[in-house]
Parts: C-alpha cells; sequence; structure tokens
C-alpha cells in the first residue's frame, strides 16, 4: 500500500512540475520587449508591453499598410494586461517588400497566424482599426479559437457601404474642394496637387480632427507601405485595388464572441453604418466617442479607452 502510494505522489508532483513550467513558458512568451518575427516574405516589428496577467491585446493596425505608431495612446490599457503591436509586412519597422504575393488580404490573415504562433498566444483579445477590422474578422472567421472578445474601432465590413458613407462626407465639404475631387478622380490625375490637398482637407476633417496631428500620426503617414495603393487605392474614398468588392456583413452573424464596435463621431464610418454592422453582430455592444474623427484612439484617448476597457472589464 506504501508503495502505491509513494509511486501516486512521484506522479502528482511531475505533473506539478510540468504545468509549472508550461506557465512559466507561457510568461517567459510575454514578457515586455521588442524584436523582429521571421514571417513568409520577410521579418515583422513587434512590441510587447504592459503589465498584469489578464489576457493579453493583440492590437491590428490599418491602412492596409498604415503602421501602428498611431496606435499608440492604446499602450494605456496595458495597467492589468500586456499591449500587443505588430508592424504588418511592408510598413512600418517591418521589412519592405515590393511583390505583390505578400500584399494580399490571404497572406496578411496567415501572417496573423505566424505572429500568434510564434508569441506563443493562445487566449487573446484582438482589437482591429480600419483595415484592421478587415483583417481581424477574417483571420476570426478561419482561426477562431483562442480569441476571447473582439474590439473593432472604425471597420469597414463592407466597402460599398464605406463608399457610400465617403459619398456623403464629400458632400459637406465646400464646393470647391468637391469638384477637385471629382475633377481629378474623373482624369485619373490622383498626383495632382490641388487633389493632394483636397485629401488632407478630407482627413482633417474625417480621419484626424486634432490638429496639428500627433508626431505618431505623422511617423504612420510617412512609413506607409505599398499595399495600401496595391489592396485599396490612391486614398480614402478612391478604391482601384483587391478590397473593391470586399464584403464581410453576411458573415458578422458568425461572431462568437463579446465584440464591441467602436465609431468617432465625425468618423468615416457614418452611425447608420455603425448601426447595421451592430445588427448583424450577435449581441454587439457599440460606442460613438464624442470629438473624434476615424482615429479615435488620437482625437480623444481618454474615452476611447474607457469605453474599450469597460467593455474588457465586463
Amino acid at each position: 500500500m506504501n508503495s502505491y502510494k509513494n509511486r501516486f505522489i512521484k506522479v502528482l508532483l511531475a505533473m506539478t512540475l510540468f504545468i509549472s513550467f508550461l506557465s512559466c513558458s507561457s510568461k517567459k512568451q510575454l514578457e515586455n520587449k521588442e524584436g523582429f518575427l521571421q514571417v513568409k516574405g520577410g521579418k515583422v516589428w513587434y512590441k510587447i508591453t504592459g503589465n498584469g496577467d489578464k489576457t493579453p491585446i493583440l492590437v491590428l493596425h490599418g491602412g492596409p499598410g498604415v503602421p501602428s505608431y498611431y496606435l499608440n495612446p492604446l499602450l494605456e490599457l496595458g495597467t492589468d494586461r500586456k499591449v500587443i503591436f505588430y508592424d504588418q509586412l511592408g510598413c512600418g519597422r517591418s521589412d519592405r517588400v515590393t511583390d505583390t504575393n505578400y500584399m494580399s488580404l490571404n497572406y496578411f490573415v496567415e501572417e496573423l497566424k505566424e505572429v500568434t504562433n510564434q508569441l506563443g498566444l493562445k487566449k487573446f483579445i484582438l482589437v482591429g482599426q480600419s483595415w484592421g477590422c478587415m483583417l481581424g474578422i477574417d483571420y476570426y472567421l478561419k482561426y477562431p479559437e483562442g480569441i476571447e472578445k473582439l474590439v473593432f474601432c472604425s471597420p469597414n465590413f463592407s466597402t460599398k457601404m464605406w463608399l457610400e458613407d465617403a459619398a456623403a462626407l464629400i458632400a459637406q465639404l465646400p464646393d470647391s474642394i468637391q469638384n477637385c475631387i471629382r475633377e481629378n478622380e474623373k482624369n485619373g490625375t490622383y498626383s495632382n496637387p490641388e487633389y493632394q490637398q483636397a485629401i488632407l482637407t478630407y482627413y482633417e476633417h474625417f480621419v484626424g480632427r486634432k490638429l496639428p496631428w500627433s508626431p505618431d500620426v505623422l511617423q504612420s503617414m510617412s512609413e506607409i507601405g505599398a499595399s495600401y495603393q496595391y489592396l485599396w487605392g490612391p486614398s480614402e474614398f478612391t478604391v482601384t485595388g483587391e478590397l473593391k468588392n470586399y464584403d464581410r456583413t453576411p458573415d458578422l452573424k458568425n461572431i462568437k464572441v463579446p465584440t464591441l464596435v467602436i465609431i468617432g463621431a465625425f468618423d468615416e464610418v457614418t452611425p447608420k453604418t455603425l448601426d447595421k454592422y451592430v445588427s448583424l453582430i450577435p449581441n454587439a455592444k457599440s460606442a460613438i466617442i464624442s470629438n473624434a474623427a476615424h482615429m479615435t484612439m488620437q482625437d480623444n484617448p481618454t474615452e476611447n479607452n474607457q469605453v474599450i476597457r469597460r467593455f474588457l472589464m465586463d
């Protein structure tokens, strides 16, 4: 009998040590650090920051190809959990690429899978912004395992609806700006300085209203990758790339985890579109951030982070 007990105790000790080892290994993977991950096509930059052991947040930047500098206000969410940023291949601190095989939506979904694998993320909260929501929903539909919650900030789930919103917003601008946009788009003269100035006017109204733009926003804008033009087009309101016919509205009903959808009061995503999206996602919550455009975390970081934090605590 004593021999049986001794063997049982040894087995229990071995199991305890093994579980402890796994726990330590997991925590080690999520130490605060910064570096590069080798993925198909090159190296991508990542950073893990924050304190606490609650479910970590993985942040997906917008664009496509607009690196994560402008998302730095989300670092404040790291008071009780890790916050993980990475720059998708082709932009920011990651390797640049010219091969369009590394600029497809499918590629970025698989790149994200590789990032989660290499970082050892078993459970996490996915936070996407703009294009990051397109990437996020496609990733979730293919690889839902381990995602505890979804936060969609200023999402585009339908390019058709996005362009309808853009047309309504352009109509709010001075006639001279509207005429400039229409004329240059008709002629395809996207590099015309007057057209570029018209784009900037639109952006200052509906992308980032807090002027002057912060150094983080300027840094993001200066390091945009080639995937923006290839996947999207010459501006926020002109789509010529692969995402021209993008539509995930029929798939929103398949989301099975708690979901928060955020837009700004002056966002490129209008309240009408927000309501449509939320109506299609089972039990989704929504919020409109005051005094904010598309980059809610830049225009009103305090309210933006409060809304996200309350959702994470629910």
